[in-house]
């Protein structure tokens, strides 16, 4: 697996009992580069990020984040599967913002961004929660780190989720559909979170539906259907001037 990149999906499959939801998916994304994954529902984009954090096993292939085999160590020619233990603490390089932000609802905005740090990272309070503050006003929350998720509207809980997967200073970000939750009006202040966070080099997957964000802040877009990727390249390669019919008919419908 090579070191040049910071995620490397070589040759995925995966099936669901007799669907096959990815079949034979190979993805590198350069560090500080930002991959977006478009295509239909059920292309398998969701599935291929929960298999980049080893949310699944794949049933073939081999996935690494900054060089590292997901799941498994290597002893000459054999894989063993890591315990749990150790699956979580690779994990903790992996931030991962879902698309109905998965916040603690129990927990006021500031514990729910230093609760990762202190209990996986083994981080003091005290540490946890000066770059929890200065996390939330990175993304323009600093003066609701008192509040209650149920008191924020859904593009302020999504940009607290934002903050809370920067929180463990991941290598990669991965995030699944992160507009789709959100009432339109709302969709641009977590897209200028995630322009911000392209301009600094963080390194991110996307999956999304937003073609004019993918064109702005993509390095590379990769389109799926039916769990294979049909087309990769350049937003103006993919977006503009897309070689396959079938990354055409999207693109259009989308459009």
């Amino acid at each position: 697996m090579s070191g040049e990149y910071m995620v490397d999906v070589r040759g995925v499959h995966k099936s669901f009992g007799a669907l096959t939801v990815l079949d034979g998916v190979d993805l590198q994304v350069r560090h500080g580069e930002v991959t977006v994954l478009l295509g239909p529902s059920g292309s398998g984009k969701s599935t291929l990020l929960r298999l980049i954090n080893h949310l699944e096993r794949a049933d073939r292939g081999f996935i690494s984040v900054g060089g590292e085999l997901m799941g498994y160590r290597r002893a000459g020619d054999r894989l063993h599967e890591l315990k749990e233990r150790e699956i979580l603490k690779q994990r903790t390089k992996i931030g991962f913002v879902f698309q109905n932000f998965n916040l603690f609802g129990h927990l006021t905005v500031l514990e729910n961004v230093v609760e990762a740090p202190i209990s996986a990272q083994r981080r003091s309070r005290a540490e946890a929660e000066t770059k929890a503050r200065e996390l939330l006003a990175r993304v323009g929350l600093a003066e609701k780190a008192g509040e209650y998720p149920r008191r924020l509207s859904g593009g302020q809980q999504q940009r607290v989720a934002i903050a809370r997967a920067l929180a463990l200073e991941p290598d990669v970000l991965l995030f699944d559909e992160p507009t789709s939750a959100l009432d339109p009006e709302l969709v641009g202040e977590v897209l200028e979170v995630i322009r911000d966070l392209a301009k600094a080099g963080t390194t991110m997957v996307v999956v999304t539906h937003e073609l004019g964000f993918a064109r702005e802040v993509a390095d590379a877009v990769v389109f799926l259907d039916e769990g294979r990727v049909v087309e990769q390249g350049t937003p103006a390669e993919v977006l503009d001037h897309p070689r396959h019919a079938r990354t055409r008919a999207f693109v259009e419908k989308v459009l």
